[in-house]
Formats: C-alpha cells, structure tokens, sequence
C-alpha cells in the first residue's frame, strides 16, 4: 500500500511541475503577445546579482524587459534547448552569466535531413525547415544530407528552431 502512495505521490509531483512548467510559458506567450502590463515576470536583484527569467528563442533569452540575452551557442547545444524553454538568467557582480533551464516545454524528437543555405543550417523535416546551431552541427560532425534526429516544441506550429539530438 505504501509503494502505491509513493507512485501516486511521485506523478502528482511531475503534473505539478508540468503544469508549472506550462504556466510560466503560457505567461510569457501572454507578455509576448500583448505586452507586460502587470508584469508578470520581472527581473529581481539576489545575493548572487541580477535575475532574469525569460523565453530561449533558439539563440537568445528574450527578458520581461524587452531586451533579448545571449545563450553561448555550445551551451544551447549541449543542454538541447528548444525554443520557448523557460530560462533563469544570473548576472552576477562580476558580469557573469549564469545560464539554467527552468520550464522546458513540451518537446517530440523528428528526423529530417541536414541543409545548408547561406551559412545557416536546417533540418528538413517533411518540408518544413528548422534552424539549428552550428555549435551543435559542428559538435555531431555531421554534413550536408545526413539524416538528423531534432528535438522540437510538442506544438512546434510556428517553431523556427531546432535541437540537435543525433546525427543518424
């Protein structure tokens, strides 16, 4: 009896933070679409510096302040970001950046096939093109063609980026 409550308890938590998870996009698509008016989110000062937390776009966090904050491109990469994550950004005393995934959106993996145009790089998947980071391209060694496995938003309906997962 005591390991079914254990289970029950262990799925209530993950819809918890599911549902949290959800929330705080869902706010941030609020703000995005019709301004901060209540401020839904906001930067805040802590012992450790500035906090901001804010929207991974596929490159940058876009903060409830307008302004939009580098992700370095290898650490996007590494931790398979996916656009409309929710992200925690540390700007400590010293101007470090201190980079942590918060909510990540509901996510689906894809295959498609690496292209190139430009200097940017795509998967094709099924006729749509998704960007994705060169860092990630690079690190995969993967080349024009191979066939690539993408992490993508579970409704990736207007998604631009994508994850590398594996270069098939």
């Amino acid at each position: 009896m005591a390991e079914l409550a254990d289970k029950q308890v262990k799925r209530l938590r993950s819809l918890i933070d599911e549902a949290e998870t959800n929330l705080a996009a869902a706010k941030e698509l609020l703000i995005s679409l019709i301004g901060d008016d209540e401020q839904v989110v906001t930067p805040s000062e802590d012992p450790a510096g500035k906090v901001i937390e804010g929207v991974f776009d596929g490159q940058t966090v876009h903060g409830p302040d307008g302004k939009q904050y580098p992700v370095p491109a290898n650490y996007a990469s590494k931790s398979k970001l996916v656009e409309g994550d929710i992200m925690k950004l540390t700007i400590q005393d010293d101007g470090t950046f201190i980079y942590k995934q918060i909510g990540p959106v509901p996510r689906k993996s894809v295959i498609g096939m690496l292209k190139q145009q430009d200097g940017q790089y795509f998967v094709d998947v099924n006729g749509k093109l998704y960007k994705v980071l060169l860092a990630s391209v690079t690190y995969f060694r993967a080349k024009q063609g191979d066939q690539i496995s993408v992490i993508v938003p579970e409704d990736d309906t207007s998604a631009e980026w994508a994850a590398i997962e594996a270069a098939i």
